[in-house]
């Protein structure tokens, strides 16, 4: 097997210094912009606990919606696959982040949640298997995590389509 290796690249901006830097803790903005070639620009900052602005994406955010995004086209492509004919998708992710004495922190799990739309006719053995083994597939398919050092677990809904 030819094992291929990818690069990806993205250049990241603060933007949040108030005229003094550093100074102190609460002295700056955490206020930053994500740009890649070809890409609307991303803005980002720190979760509000930690002084960032709730009207921007945080990284604890961002590693939760590469999670969810990864499983879900690692889902689609096992579905296409496998015959399934999936006509709608939607998660809604959670993550626990633990912090530590020494303010550092790191998720502990990650819980997806992909509700899963079948096109009809779409018998139980079609939602079985869509719903338990197919997950797994894409769960030890998806680059994301498998890069993670924490649990990445689904609570799956499979519907048949009507």
């Amino acid at each position: 097997m030819n094992l291929s290796e990818h690069r990806y690249t993205l250049d990241l901006e603060w933007t949040g210094n108030r005229g003094g830097g550093t100074a102190g803790y609460r002295s700056y903005g955490r206020d930053h912009i994500i740009r890649a070639a070809g890409l609307p620009d991303l803005p980002g900052t720190a979760d509000p606990t930690f002084h960032g602005d709730k009207d921007r994406w945080n990284p604890e955010q961002l590693l939760l919606a590469a999670l969810a995004q990864c499983h879900m086209l690692s889902y689609l492509h096992v579905a296409g696959r496998n015959g399934l004919r999936v006509t709608a998708y939607a998660d809604s992710p959670e993550g626990t982040l633990r912090l530590n004495r020494d303010g550092s922190g790191e998720f502990t799990s990650v819980i997806l949640r992909p509700r899963v739309t079948l096109a009809p006719p779409a018998g139980a053995d079609a939602v079985e298997r869509a719903t338990g083994p197919m997950h797994a597939e894409a769960n030890r398919l998806c680059f994301i995590a498998r890069s993670v050092n924490f649990p990445v677990d689904h609570q799956p809904v499979t519907l048949p389509g009507s």
